[in-house]
């Protein structure tokens, strides 16, 4: 450790109240990591586990100062190497944060960026109220990191992602200063939309301290529907057949490798034989959920559908959504995974899944898919034995491909995990240029010395020609 490390690790652990700082190369290594498991974490000059924006303040001005790298951290719950440590950066944890107070009569919420998303629901369904948005990871997925990453979930379908929910915040911006955008208002058009500039910037405009969201009334009970198919095809033609007719609460896709690990884990008796398996939910009133759900189910037949299940017992229709749910953690039983979040246009949706599957033939990769299929955006889980470095290779290949086909079919390389540091490589060709370049010159007005999550999004050597 150099004097000047020193220095500024004295001049924190002044300006912060006790046992914030951590500067002790094993306490900080659980920091230096989120769920991506990116090999190339740094080790960090310390961690601040701070526990007011005044706190957030003061550490980036010091660090500003000492020109030091911030890398805001929630839960470390992201899947795309967001909040991967760097070598000599302080990594600002805002897992202490945690406050969250409902206000009924504006149906908002204000909520610190440690608070959990299942805390935030809990806590508007004290008073009738509900947040929407719900990744699958929303039991120990932090709100600020929802933010960051503009994170969706199973409900985007019809309820929307993160940033419809999202009505203001107080950002701390590079040079130490802290704003208050937006409010709890439903209208407001003065100036820049700057509340969703900040929303899934990933940390590398400013870190967030506090969120004001949106909160609608608790949902109806749902009706369930659950699905298989005998293929891929018939899938996809039944969820373009119902996304065009209706618009469910739910709609989500697992293929046959999905489906088969969560079986393994549940025991549930899913059809090991299935190419593929819809979780369809209708939200409507009474009467009219159980109309659409049947409506669903004539599409499902008409696709040659090889089983259906419909019920409106709540206890049966969450099990099969907990099955979705817990899909990713049961495919990592089947080794390390690589994941991705493509998204296409909902049309070229079965060009995308049919194209992963030649993909994973082609490279000899098992790659599991689930999705959200009624808005297009999956989640390619690439399979690996870490102790084969030919398949690793393989996979690594296949990777990019996936992100190729996407940009192919006119989609995203992300659709709501977020760029981090895993898919950066693969930003210029889907933004192209002009886009690149507008992308920079925001990061360059809003962090000129480039101290905020350097390394995420965008490439900080880039410059314009």
């Amino acid at each position: 450790m150099t004097a000047a490390d020193a220095s500024l690790i004295e001049a924190l652990t002044g300006a912060l109240s006790s046992g914030t700082v951590i500067s002790d190369p094993d306490a900080m290594s659980a920091y230096r990591w989120d769920r991506a498991n990116d090999p190339n974490a740094g080790m960090p000059l310390a961690v601040v586990r701070v526990t007011s924006t005044e706190e957030v303040q003061a550490v980036v001005r010091l660090a500003a100062a000492a020109g030091v790298a911030i890398v805001p951290r929630g839960a470390g719950s992201g899947l795309s190497g967001g909040s991967t440590s760097i070598d000599g950066c302080i990594v600002v944890s805002v897992d202490r944060m945690r406050e969250i107070t409902v206000d009924p009569v504006t149906r908002t919420v204000v909520a610190q960026p440690g608070a959990f998303n299942a805390e935030v629901k809990a806590a508007a369904a004290e008073h009738g109220l509900w947040y929407p948005p719900d990744p699958a990871s929303f039991q120990f997925c932090s709100i600020g990191g929802n933010v960051a990453t503009n994170a969706g979930g199973l409900c985007c379908v019809k309820y929307g992602v993160t940033t419809d929910y999202v009505l203001g915040m107080t950002v701390v911006l590079a040079d130490g200063r802290a704003v208050k955008l937006g409010g709890p208002k439903i209208k407001d058009v003065a100036g820049y939309s700057l509340t969703k500039l900040f929303t899934g910037s990933e940390g590398t405009l400013g870190v967030i301290t506090e969120v004001v969201l949106r909160l609608i009334p608790a949902q109806r009970p749902p009706t369930t529907l659950v699905a298989t198919f005998a293929t891929l095809e018939d899938a996809m033609a039944t969820v373009l057949g119902i996304t065009r007719a209706m618009r469910p609460s739910m709609l989500e896709f697992m293929d046959r490798v999905s489906i088969n690990a969560v079986e393994d884990v549940t025991k549930m008796g899913l059809d090991r034989t299935a190419a593929a398996m819809l979780v369809v939910q209708s939200d409507e009133p009474a009467g009219h959920a159980g109309t659409e759900i049947a409506e669903v189910e004539a599409l499902c037949n008409a696709n040659n559908a090889t089983e259906c299940f419909a019920t409106d017992d709540p206890d049966e229709g969450e099990a099969f959504v907990v099955a979705r749910r817990i899909a990713i953690p049961s495919v990592e039983k089947l080794g390390t995974v690589l994941m991705e979040d493509v998204g296409v246009p909902l049309p070229r949706l079965g060009e995308l899944v049919m194209g992963i599957e030649q993909i994973s033939q082609n490279r000899d990769v098992t790659i599991a898919v689930i999705a959200h299929a009624g808005d297009g955006n999956t989640h390619p889980l690439l399979v690996v034995n870490p102790n084969d470095p030919a398949q690793q290779a393989r996979a690594e290949i296949a990777y990019g491909e996936v992100m190729d086909l996407a940009i192919s079919l006119e989609g995203t390389i992300t659709g709501e995990h977020g760029v981090g540091r895993l898919k950066k490589p693969w930003l210029p060709a889907y933004l192209g240029d002009d886009v690149l370049e507008l992308n920079h010159r925001i990061k360059a007005a809003l962090d000129p010395i480039g101290i905020m999550n350097p390394g995420a999004v965008l490439d900080q050597t880039w410059s314009s020609k």
